[in-house]
């Protein structure tokens, strides 16, 4: 098996930005899933924005712009909003912005609360704009969030910081926990998701001829070819990639309404594709601990010897360790009770 693919998420619920090579973290790929969106609701509150209540995110493209030094610091985002009819319209912003002076804001996520800082007026007047209704723009700077599911890497020790390997200049922004506790980004439940690309041979299977579906559209962190049946993912335990980087396959992740999206038009499909959850639902529910939701990939985990190394598309994958039967997803307020 090989890395076919490797997405990172600068915004939640936006686009992917594809990557040809990283430096894994234990708390995720560079960069992933470090802003999220707010709607601002009628009485002040602040409402999480996720693909599958607001499709319309599908519409924003973030591309990371890197220094040829490498400096993280000096580095920007361009989110390109491409509206299905209209002109198109793009904002700057900063890869790892200033926090000091910003307002801080208590995000909760799944339950999972972290601090994170509101980004400057401008930035928020453009996605307004864009998004038709307010929002803001928020950053979690050197802030993480717990993963409340059971994961077995909670006793790997943390490591050096992944930034390290990225710029000195930066090599202070983001450092591992510093305790047990596995924590993450903005990522929903685990800093990866990884997902089999063999195992859309049966998504496809459900489709008219002709018709296939954007495996970006499940999300995945690490895609990985050449497996020998579909969905044998679901009995990962570990992968190994070049013989030497590990990867923990802890818990399986349920799918929501998100998979149904035209991304095309940023609204819920209205073909074939726009019915995929029910599909999938005949036969992928194969998780007692998200009973009602089909399963398509696996939320993993970096071990702890593994913090700092890279990969690339085209790295030989492994399967190093095997389930004798599957997971049970246990984030609380997530799971099947």
């Amino acid at each position: 098996m090989k890395i076919s693919k490797i997405y990172t998420y600068p915004i939640k619920g936006m686009r992917a930005t594809e990557l040809e090579n990283a430096v894994l973290s234990k708390n995720g790929l560079p960069f992933d899933r470090r802003f999220m969106v707010l709607k601002v609701q009628e009485d002040g509150s602040h409402k999480n924005m996720a693909v599958a209540h607001f499709p319309e995110m599908t519409l924003y493209f973030p591309t990371i712009h890197l220094p040829e030094e490498g400096d993280a610091t000096r580095g920007t985002i361009t989110i390109t909003y491409k509206p299905p009819s209209g002109d198109q319209s793009a904002l700057d912003i900063p890869l790892v912005p200033e926090t000091e002076g910003l307002e801080q804001m208590e995000i909760t996520l799944h339950g999972s609360p972290a601090t994170a800082y509101k980004m400057d007026s401008e930035y928020n007047a453009w996605l307004s704009s864009c998004f038709g209704f307010e929002v803001i723009l928020v950053h979690l700077g050197h802030n993480l969030r717990n993963v409340l599911m059971s994961t077995s890497g909670k006793a790997d020790p943390p490591t050096s910081s992944w930034w390290s390997s990225i710029t000195s200049k930066a090599s202070g922004f983001l450092t591992g926990a510093e305790d047990d506790q596995d924590q993450i980004t903005f990522a929903d439940c685990a800093p990866y998701l990884v997902v089999s690309e063999k195992s859309m041979d049966d998504v496809h299977n459900r489709l008219p001829d002709g018709q296939k579906m954007d495996i970006s559209k499940f999300r995945p962190n690490i895609i990985v070819a050449g497996a020998d049946k579909v969905w044998e993912e679901d009995l990962w335990r570990e992968l190994l990639i070049n013989d030497k980087t590990r990867i923990l396959c802890e818990h399986n992740c349920g799918r929501c309404k998100s998979i149904n999206i035209d991304y095309a038009t940023g609204a819920p499909g209205t073909d074939e594709l726009g019915n995929m959850l029910k599909k999938l639902n005949s036969n992928r529910r194969v998780d007692q601990g998200t009973k009602w939701s089909p399963v398509f990939g696996r939320y993993s985990f970096l071990a702890s010897d593994s913090n700092g190394h890279s990969i690339s598309v085209g790295d030989d994958v492994m399967v190093s360790k095997r389930l004798e039967e599957t997971t049970k997803f246990d984030w609380p307020g997530l799971c099947t009770k």
